[in-house]
């Protein structure tokens, strides 16, 4: 898994904001809501991101992923460079994590991330 492409894929998400958290540790959010976490100094070794609740033991039982340090009882997992996680993979997970963690906001405040978002897009 490729950890500086999937952050860039966490920022290419509509909406998303990035952090620095705990020290070091870069955050992806949307709407305030944190879906992403890994290192802010290169190179990443790890990410943790938000499972679903269905794939949380299934992700867990691979090799180089597991719960998330302070974050597992939400069903979030941890990759690390040993992990037998393509990068079309991760991108599915990491866009599912996206996914979830925006479906939890406010119908009024995913329409004004959709409307930005197509605003840019328009540009």
């Amino acid at each position: 898994m490729d950890f500086e492409a999937a952050k860039r894929l966490c920022r290419s998400f509509p909406g998303t904001t990035e952090d620095i958290k705990w020290g070091d540790d870069l955050v992806f959010s949307v709407g305030e809501k944190m879906f992403a976490v890994t290192a802010n100094s290169a190179p990443a070794q790890a990410i943790s991101f938000k499972a679903e609740d269905e794939r949380f033991l299934e992700l867990t039982d691979r090799s180089g992923i597991i719960p998330a340090p302070y974050l597992a009882r939400a069903k979030w997992v941890q990759v690390d460079a040993s992990a037998s996680l393509g990068d079309e993979e991760a991108a599915q997970l990491l866009r599912r994590a996206y996914e979830l963690v925006f479906a939890k906001l406010t119908k009024k405040l995913q329409r004004e991330i959709e409307s930005r978002s197509q605003g840019n897009s328009a540009s």
